[in-house]
């Protein structure tokens, strides 16, 4: 299945949850896919780095529904994010891993996914995460996003993917400290509180 189609139908779900997601072609495709979220998205997080920015999200603010779009890649770079929260079960957690068995960002070695032994949601029930999945077509794709982000348990899918970027897509025009600002600002507007507050001169 293509990554862009699951993101399209994910979005479609979404209204205020805020996002972390991982670098490389998903970047653009969910620029794409989820115009609408743009905002509560904060793009480019490096490898091993995006479910746990996502967890001490959800810790911080635990009323609402924090969405981690990881990679595979990414997730094997911190597996040990996998045994916190199991530890934790955090309630207000969606973490979708997009498993495309490559490091597509860097021209598409394999990651370790891709030799059939390595098994990342089958490692999160491991850890203490009972509902974490493996999808395999758009529509079991579908129902594990309308049980995640209804959970009140962490809640794992990993999303077998195809390793092409959808084709003739907008690219996103921002950097990566531009998407700080923008995404800290809408949580600041959309939570009523100041995270970075003016400069202070003495």
């Amino acid at each position: 299945m293509k990554r862009f189609d699951c993101m399209k139908s994910f979005a479609a779900r979404l209204k205020d949850e805020l996002v972390i997601l991982s670098l490389g072609g998903s970047v653009d495709e969910w620029y794409n896919a989820a115009p609408h979220m743009r905002e509560a998205s904060l793009f480019q997080q490096q490898l091993g780095c995006v479910t746990p920015q996502a967890f001490g999200l959800a810790a911080g603010l635990p009323h609402r529904r924090i969405v981690s779009l990881d990679t595979d890649g990414g997730m094997m770079f911190n597996l040990g994010i996998l045994a916190t929260l199991g530890n934790e079960q955090p309630e207000n957690l969606f973490v979708v891993v997009w498993d495309n068995e490559s490091y597509q960002s860097i021209g598409g070695p394999p990651t370790h996914t891709a030799f059939g032994r390595v098994d990342i949601a089958a490692i999160a029930r491991g850890c203490g995460i009972e509902n974490a999945y493996t999808a395999r077509t758009v529509e079991e794709f579908d129902a594990h996003c309308a049980a995640g982000l209804a959970a009140k348990v962490p809640y794992v899918v990993v999303a077998k993917v195809s390793g092409s970027v959808q084709p003739d897509i907008k690219r996103k025009h921002s950097d990566g400290r531009e998407d700080k600002y923008i995404f800290v600002r809408h949580v600041e507007a959309t939570e009523g509180i100041v995270i970075m507050g003016p400069s202070e001169h003495n």
